[in-house]
């Protein structure tokens, strides 16, 4: 069976890779990038029916359990992880779980609580940097629970960033319990698309989960200094992209529905002088939370 999506192109707000990273760990970033994203783009992209895209991440899932075994796998993205995961001794238990929250996309569709989004950001995002940091011979208990701060952090801005596009292809990420709250609902967010503008109940909705986004992100601003060097830099990079993000949908008065913020060339001055008041601040890393309990949604 072949993948869903074909040569589907993306929009990045941080850096993947870039010339900040340490030379020695690129291919290996690039290999654990290039299985995130394709496994990510089966789940979303394209309109394969939902049975295929399981049964093609299905068959991911088989080639991980082949890979662990020594075995010969089919899919390409899988065997160009296999000498860097032999490499560097990384554990392949954090591919199982991207695949389990991509295997979650597929049929989950709604969020009725921050705790089962947050559950679903540990899955898709957290274990990337959890590889880098053991790729680089960071990974402890108080740099993972900086990474996973900010990698849950930014999953969640790119959810307020693509609000509009998600909304079109059926997914909410705001949480349910959220919209409620703020006095809005699923009738909004259709309004919203419509007009091309997000009403009041819906913008403040959508301010009160940046601010907890904000809050995550800079929860994890002290790894940079732990990690230092190269790694460091780049780290600065990801956590300043991310806030300029989040600055930008404040100025767009919180609606991404009028327009998706995003980063341009414009914004490397301001980037850069961010990345500097990071260095220079150098905050301590927070001691690591104790875990909270969140059930896995049903599938919709």
């Amino acid at each position: 069976m072949t993948s869903p999506v074909h040569g589907v192109e993306h929009y990045e707000n941080f850096p993947v890779a870039s010339w900040l990273m340490p030379a020695r760990l690129r291919p290996a970033v690039v290999a654990i990038y290039r299985f995130a994203r394709h496994a990510d783009d089966v789940a979303d992209e394209g309109d394969a029916p939902v049975a295929e895209r399981l049964a093609v991440l299905r068959a991911l899932r088989e080639d991980l359990v082949l890979a662990r075994a020594g075995q010969p796998v089919r899919a390409p993205v899988v065997a160009q992880l296999v000498p860097h995961v032999r490499a560097h001794g990384l554990d392949w238990s954090r591919f199982d779980a991207l695949l389990s929250a991509f295997e979650q996309d597929v049929t989950v569709h709604r969020y009725p609580d921050f705790e089962t989004l947050i559950d679903y950001c540990r899955r898709s995002a957290d274990p990337v940097g959890q590889l880098v940091l053991a790729l680089s011979g960071h990974l402890d208990d108080a740099t993972r629970a900086a990474s996973d701060r900010i990698c849950s952090a930014l999953q969640l801005i790119n959810f307020l960033q693509d609000a509009a596009i998600d909304w079109s292809r059926g997914r909410v990420y705001l949480p349910l319990d959220a919209l409620t709250r703020h006095g809005a609902g699923e009738d909004d967010l259709a309004r919203a698309a419509a007009e091309g503008r997000a009403g009041p109940a819906l913008r403040a909705c959508i301010a009160a989960e940046a601010r907890r986004a904000g809050e995550l992100l800079a929860g994890g601003a002290g790894l940079p200094a732990r990690v230092g060097g190269r790694l460091g830099w780049e780290l600065r990079a990801i956590v300043a992209g991310g806030a300029r993000i989040l600055e930008r949908l404040a100025a767009g008065g919180h609606d991404p529905f009028a327009a998706r913020p995003v980063l341009s060339r414009r914004d490397a001055l301001p980037l850069a002088g961010a990345m500097l008041r990071l260095a220079i601040a150098s905050p301590a890393l927070p001691p690591a939370p104790a875990p909270v309990t969140a059930s896995r949604p049903e599938p919709r």
